[in-house]
């Protein structure tokens, strides 16, 4: 094959990932590494703040930017995707730590803002 293809099949199956299939991934890294004693919910917080952070310094002296950042390169749409991650991860992380469903407490959400913020 040729022209790409694997590439548009790997990014397929990214996109179909679910929240457990992630929680289940973490969940195997942190055990393969004995790294479970650290994840507490106190800890994967104050992580999660802190690449919050990291996510904040890209955009910290841009000043407006368009939507999907046409004028950024490729390695800073890359940073950013990276940072994102690992902001993600971490709170995947932390709801399965805590017992939170996310993606049930999410669609939730979801209804909740649609019942107290109606459209126009």
């Amino acid at each position: 094959m040729g022209g790409g293809g694997e590439e548009v099949a790997a990014e397929d199956r990214a996109m179909e990932i679910s929240l457990k299939d992630l929680s289940r991934k973490l969940e195997e890294f942190a055990k393969a590494r004995d790294w479970e004693k650290y994840h507490s919910p106190r800890n994967l917080l104050l992580a999660m703040v802190g690449e919050v952070g990291e996510l904040s310094e890209i955009f910290q002296w841009k000043g407006e930017v368009d939507r999907g950042l046409p004028n950024w390169e490729a390695s800073d749409k890359e940073h950013l995707g990276e940072e994102l991650s690992d902001v993600l991860l971490y709170l995947i992380r932390l709801a399965d730590i805590c017992g939170i469903d996310l993606a049930d407490a999410a669609s939730k959400k979801i209804v909740k803002n649609a019942i107290k913020y109606p459209p126009n």
